[in-house]
């Protein structure tokens, strides 16, 4: 229950899912990363509205099934979330509305599986899952990532990729410019948008350091 309680006020439903929270060992994508996902989401949910409930058991459920960055399935990874998820919740005796709210935000957070969200608590949700992402633990899961993957941390001879083709699979540091650069120009809330430009700053001061420093 202690492990529930981090999760007020939502401490009987986390109680009821943090067994289906994360799949795999992946600790870019265990329990800590959905707490902060959480505690993102309740932060701009305090500014944004929406439903609490259903966005707590979207947050608690988003990375269910365990699939690898480098894996074909990556992209199908969040609707495959979905399903379990919509088990899982029809078994706790939700409605079937509440579960496909739920399950719409899920599916949608994905950066990869390309689904607008259309609604707030989807919106929500992937703000807050894109938001770990980016600052000071972005710059951690990404290098974690990266050494999971096999990747160098950069090009010795052509670090920020002036004079060849970016290839974040081979480099981590390529991964700032093709992707985390890209994330603070596509949040969906105003709560979001302003927590994002801090984290990318910080995000950007990191890498202009990263640069000096080698």
């Amino acid at each position: 229950m202690f492990e529930a309680e981090a999760f007020s006020p939502h401490e009987t439903l986390a109680a009821a899912l943090i067994a289906h929270a994360a799949g795999g060992d992946d600790g870019s994508h265990d329990l800590a990363h959905i707490l902060r996902v959480f505690r993102n989401a309740m932060r701009i949910h305090a500014g944004e509205d929406g439903d609490g409930r259903i966005l707590a058991a979207a947050v608690l459920l988003h990375d269910c099934v365990a699939v690898e960055k480098n894996s074909p399935l990556r992209a199908q990874a969040s609707a495959l979330a979905a399903e379990k998820a919509s088990v899982i919740l029809s078994e706790l005796g939700w409605s079937e509305a509440d579960i496909e709210s739920a399950a719409h935000a899920i599916t949608a957070h994905s950066f990869s599986a390309g689904v607008a969200p259309q609604t707030l608590e989807a919106k929500i949700l992937q703000d807050a899952d894109r938001l770990d992402a980016i600052g000071m633990v972005g710059v951690a899961r990404c290098f974690y990532i990266g050494g999971r993957m096999g990747s160098g941390l950069y090009d010795p001879f052509d670090p920020a990729g002036a004079n060849r083709a970016l290839d974040d699979k081979r480099y981590a540091i390529d991964h700032f410019q093709t992707k985390l650069f890209k994330l603070a120009e596509g949040f969906q809330t105003e709560t979001g948008r302003r927590i994002a430009a801090a984290r990318d700053k910080g995000l950007r001061d990191f890498l202009a350091a990263f640069m000096d420093e080698i």
